[in-house]
């Protein structure tokens, strides 16, 4: 889990970025983000809505498997801004760590936000 500092608080950061965001979709995600120069950090939100899992233990667990993502993955950033991954598919839940792993890294690296391996 990643630090209370680098999260989202509130709806209305949210409503920001899903109203000026650019997004990069994948078949499990899509991000939402946009640069935010006026923070010293980068900041973070994982939405997973009932339609993706109707259990709250179910969708628990995957915001907790992509925030563990993206804690490996904020030493690699190379701007601050301001990121939501809205999980739109049930699979991520069962799917391999490497190949969700893999999906996100491409999906930050489309959009501009980490540099290429």
């Amino acid at each position: 889990m990643i630090n209370a500092t680098l999260r989202f608080h509130g709806h209305g950061s949210l409503r920001y970025l899903y109203k000026n965001g650019s997004a990069v979709r994948s078949h499990l995600f899509t991000l939402k983000y946009t640069v935010n120069p006026h923070r010293k950090k980068s900041r973070f939100a994982v939405v997973v809505s009932k339609k993706v899992h109707k259990s709250a233990v179910g969708r628990n667990r995957i915001r907790r498997r992509v925030y563990e993502i993206l804690r490996q993955e904020i030493p690699r950033l190379t701007t601050t801004c301001d990121v939501a991954v809205i999980v739109s598919s049930g699979e991520v839940i069962s799917i391999e760590h490497q190949e969700l792993v893999s999906v996100l890294q491409d999906l930050l690296v489309q959009a501009e936000l980490l540099e290429k391996k």
